[in-house]
């Protein structure tokens, strides 16, 4: 198959050492820029740092700390909104486990007796429902 776009660049390269990144000591890999990253930060009058810090403002250099990956997530809702959610749809039951909810929380009223199933709920939450003439299932 013929090339329409003429010679290949590395082709054309041939007999220049440098091959077009400038000096030959330039096209090298990381330790050419210094390191990759925050790598060389501390030595040699810490002429990295200053560039992140005025690039990106304060650069906290020395992250401590992790994240647990294992970490449940506590989706929370709260009786204000669950009150919408029985107005809107006209129900005396909710699960609000399989609508994806795991937390009851107590702010807001009800204005009318419900069945809430919800894994863990404050006790405010529990109070609130029982004066409306409600109860709240809890599951595992």
């Amino acid at each position: 198959m013929k090339r329409t776009t003429g010679q290949k660049k590395n082709k054309k390269q041939r007999g220049f050492s440098s091959h077009g990144w400038g000096s030959k000591k330039k096209h090298r890999g990381s330790g050419n820029r210094g390191g990759k990253g925050n790598a060389g930060s501390g030595k040699r009058a810490d002429t990295k740092k200053p560039t992140l810090i005025n690039l990106y403002g304060t650069v906290d250099l020395a992250k401590r700390g992790f994240v647990r990956p294992d970490a449940k997530k506590i989706i929370a809702i709260n009786l204000r909104d669950v009150r919408l959610m029985l107005e809107k749809n006209n129900v005396k039951e909710l699960d609000l486990n399989k609508l994806g909810y795991s937390k009851l929380l107590g702010t807001g009223n009800l204005s009318q007796a419900v069945k809430i199933t919800v894994k863990m709920a404050s006790n405010s939450a529990i109070e609130k429902v029982k004066s409306a003439g409600g109860e709240v299932i809890l599951t595992k």
